[in-house]
């Protein structure tokens, strides 16, 4: 079933556990994603990125996940990851988009002010929570662009002055790392919480080791951002299919496995964030 943000993240800050949000780029990385979450009956949020809806318009993608969403017997959340400006918002909504994300990290405080209040004016005209950004979470990839870290009182008037749904902040991780070496500053996180009432959100997810990842749940952070881990095991499957079977042309073929290892991906994600201990044996989402 299609959900928005705010029904599924309502109940994280008491009930410990998190959402993961995987940014997915097609019909066999979602259908996997939403497999996970129905095995052990828990919520989940499909977002597309930038790359994404470059690759497939948004009207197509977006349009595509909310059927396989509707389908779902599960909440799933079609989310607008990292929207740079109003247009690209806007045209979300207007596909049917059940959640949006405004980054305006890279601009100065005030004009990230003023450009988010606009944003969720529009949003929640509509009905639509929306996510922003305070602080940077930079790019592995990208010399220069590390990212800055979030400071607390900016966080806390920032929510206050703009009225988000929830708030992403920076506290240790950077996008598209490979490597489970990312380090939290839990001191940092603590002071955040303290201040900022909404739900928080974690970027950059992939690089955070398990055993730091197991303690979110127990944090304000309500939705943790997940990418690059379901690419490359999506990648990596493929890539053995194809010298393994060298003889095998059929993609629906070729995608089998691919599809198995992002549900497994997933799977444990859902399970370090503690999902399957709090849903698996309730039948709340079932059947309606």
């Amino acid at each position: 079933m299609l959900a928005k943000l705010n029904e599924v993240l309502k109940d994280t800050l008491t009930h410990n556990y998190a959402i993961p949000a995987f940014n997915v780029f097609g019909y066999e990385d979602a259908i996997a994603v939403i497999a996970a979450a129905e095995e052990i009956n828990a919520p989940v949020i499909l977002a597309t990125n930038k790359v994404a809806i470059e690759f497939i318009p948004i009207t197509i993608l977006g349009k595509m996940l909310i059927g396989l969403a509707e389908e779902a017997s599960v909440p799933v959340v079609v989310h607008l990851d990292h929207g740079k400006d109003y247009q690209t918002v806007a045209q979300a909504i207007d596909v049917g988009y059940s959640s949006v994300m405004y980054d305006g990290s890279l601009l100065p405080f005030e004009e990230n002010v003023r450009s988010t209040k606009k944003i969720v004016e529009l949003a929640h005209g509509f009905g639509i929570p929306v996510e922003a950004e305070i602080g940077s979470v930079g790019y592995s990839d990208q010399a220069g662009m590390k990212g800055a870290l979030t400071d607390p009182e900016e966080a806390a008037a920032f929510a206050k002055q703009t009225n988000v749904d929830a708030l992403a902040v920076a506290v240790g991780t950077v996008h598209r790392m490979e490597q489970q070496v990312a380090s939290l500053q839990f001191d940092r996180i603590e002071q955040i919480e303290s201040l900022v009432n909404v739900p928080l959100v974690m970027h950059g997810s992939t690089g955070i080791p398990d055993d730091e990842l197991r303690k979110l749940p127990y944090t304000q952070f309500g939705k943790v951002n997940i990418g690059t881990a379901i690419r490359m095991a999506f990648g990596k499957a493929l890539k053995y299919e194809i010298v393994a079977n060298p003889d095998i042309f059929d993609r629906l073929k070729l995608f089998e496995a691919p599809i198995e290892a992002v549900k497994q991906e997933a799977l444990k994600k859902m399970r370090l964030l503690n999902l399957e201990n709090y849903f698996s044996d309730k039948l709340v989402f079932k059947n309606k």
